[in-house]
């Protein structure tokens, strides 16, 4: 079996989508071909290219090029793209891994002349592109509470598995994973951060979660006012059985703690954090399982 077939897990992401008309030319021109051309790719695609980067010895932590693909969603007959940006994501993912591994086995996976040479590219390519950014956030194992805070439930979206209609006269079929998502407008995202940010300063201390949305508002704050914003659980859907993925509700439940903390009913907002917390706990400890 080899990558094309392999399904890649357990990466979630955050993606915007920007209108066609938020890109400079000749980059418009170029969207709007690939749009016509039926372009359809998955983050599924994207993990496995990546793989393949690291198979050769020494490997190649980061692309050479940066790549032309993209994911697109069409609302209203209107085509919105999500650029992959491979090759900056790389060189970001680098930069985390360095400080979430223990150096011995980070040598043994990149070596460090390997990790030298990916930074000086990156820091070259950054004098170029100083405000370059990606249009996709990912996490592994876990979806971050604060991404929740961007969704409302009724903007979520799950299809359980199932099989694809064989239309090559095979008599074939393949299965499908099932799908979890959440997809919302720019303007209501940017408005349930900032109405986020109010709760929790004013009935929270300084931390983590009122940094981490603070970091979050002021990356949507740089895209089109008339994007997307979408929640994926990626490859995740593949590791947490069907009938807990399709139980989850977990925006609603930070809207429930969020609603409980303005109303200044603590109880309640603990209770809503705890049950959200054991939820992922339990997910991210099936990393663990055999």
């Amino acid at each position: 079996m080899g990558l094309a077939t392999v399904a890649v897990p357990y990466a979630t992401y955050l993606r915007v989508y920007e209108p066609l008309a938020a890109f400079p030319e000749p980059e418009r021109t170029y969207w709007k071909q690939y749009v016509a051309s039926g372009a359809e790719r998955t983050a599924q695609d994207e993990l496995r290219q990546s793989l393949a980067d690291l198979v050769p010895v020494p490997p190649v932590p980061v692309p050479v090029h940066e790549s032309r693909e993209a994911f697109v969603a069409v609302v209203d007959d209107v085509a919105h793209i999500c650029p992959w940006r491979t090759r900056l994501r790389a060189w970001l993912a680098l930069d985390e891994l360095t400080g979430q591994l223990p150096a011995p086995l980070l040598d043994a996976v990149l070596p460090p002349v390997v990790r030298a040479a990916a930074a000086a590219d990156y820091e070259r390519w950054r004098m170029a592109n100083p405000d370059a950014l990606p249009w996709i956030r990912s996490a592994t194992w876990h979806v971050p509470v604060r991404w929740f805070a961007l969704f409302d439930d009724a903007e979520r979206t799950f299809e359980p598995s199932g099989v694809t209609e064989d239309t090559s006269g095979a008599g074939e079929k393949q299965p499908t994973a099932p799908v979890m998502r959440y997809r919302t407008a720019m303007v209501e995202a940017r408005r349930r951060v900032a109405r986020g940010l109010r709760v929790l300063r004013d009935t929270l201390e300084e931390g983590p979660l009122i940094d981490g949305l603070v970091d979050l508002g002021r990356w949507l704050e740089e895209f089109h006012p008339r994007s997307l914003v979408e929640l994926d659980y990626g490859g995740l859907v593949y590791a947490i059985p069907e009938a807990r993925l399709a139980a989850d509700h977990s925006a609603a439940l930070v809207a429930e703690g969020l609603a409980a903390l303005r109303g200044g009913d603590s109880t309640r907002a603990s209770e809503a954090y705890t049950r959200l917390t054991d939820h992922w706990r339990g997910i991210r400890e099936l990393q663990y399982a055999s």
